[in-house]
């Protein structure tokens, strides 16, 4: 690649990075601050800004002299089609099978549970997995415990209200105790639910967001408890936030959803399921 199409790659980025910073800020923004939150020159940002008003993907306030985002880019918005989940997953998902060794799972967020769209295998030549297409519970399995923990209070009201049936003697059944799980799941940023299900196995799931900082979907490493504790180490837990984080920005998301900071956000799904 030449010196001349390593600068307009550059351009590209900064004109992007310009156009997200004012579209993800739910405000108006002038010149100085977009400057300061990308750290360039306010004489870089400004040509910029002028391209972008100029092709209608940013407007700008004639009184206060800020942007926002413009015509063109709703029109995009209202265009693009709905976040097909396994298609942006699928990367990130086998990175991390190769990473653990562990069958990793997709899931994603529907009024009764979470929704398996895709398994990959591990690597051991004994298999664990969940059948795509089966739906888990947001009470007993780690996959719908996370859906849970991230999902609206109201919602969450309404699912412990339900009576929880044990899939065996370790399953977590009384609405306190799944409650302080929903609460330490947020605090630490996954699930877990070790012979919850099946003796034997457990599942460590984490979240996947949108742009509008929505629950959608969860990744999960299943596999069995002698490799998966109860307490997963840390090498799992970064590498689950990982791939996690992958998907969510892949899916709009700009905040990132590491195991030490996770986002309390609304429910609001919007993806398609690809069989």
């Amino acid at each position: 690649m030449t010196e001349a199409s390593d600068g307009g790659v550059r351009s590209v980025q900064v004109a992007l990075d310009v156009l997200e910073t004012v579209a993800f800020a739910h405000e108006e923004l002038g010149v100085t601050q977009i400057a300061e939150r990308l750290g360039l020159t306010k004489g870089s940002v400004h040509r910029h800004l002028l391209t972008l008003v100029d092709r209608g993907y940013l407007s700008q306030n004639a009184k206060t002299a800020r942007y926002c985002v413009g015509p063109k880019s709703r029109v995009l918005a209202n265009v693009a089609p709905e976040i097909d989940l396994k298609q942006i997953a699928e990367g990130p998902m086998r990175e991390l099978r190769d990473r653990t060794g562990q069958t990793v799972v997709l899931s994603a967020l529907t009024p009764r549970g979470a929704l398996v769209n895709l398994t990959l295998p591990s690597t051991s030549p004994i298999e664990i997995g969940v059948r795509s297409g089966s739906e888990l519970p947001f009470a007993t399995s780690a996959q719908g415990r996370v859906l849970l923990a991230y999902s609206s209070r109201p919602f969450q009201e309404r699912i412990l209200a339900q009576k929880i049936t044990p899939l065996t003697a370790k399953t977590i059944h009384d609405r306190d105790a799944l409650d302080a799980e929903l609460s330490r799941i947020t605090k630490d940023g996954y699930a877990s639910a070790p012979e919850e299900v099946l003796l034997g196995i457990n599942a460590v799931a984490g979240p996947i967001f949108n742009g509008d900082d929505a629950i959608i979907g969860s990744v999960a490493l299943v596999g069995s408890i002698q490799f998966l504790p109860a307490t997963p180490d840390e090498s799992t837990v970064a590498a689950l936030a990982d791939c996690c984080d992958q998907i969510s920005r892949r899916a709009g998301h700009r905040r990132q959803t590491d195991a030490k900071t996770p986002a309390k956000t609304k429910t609001a799904p919007s993806v398609r399921l690809s069989r």
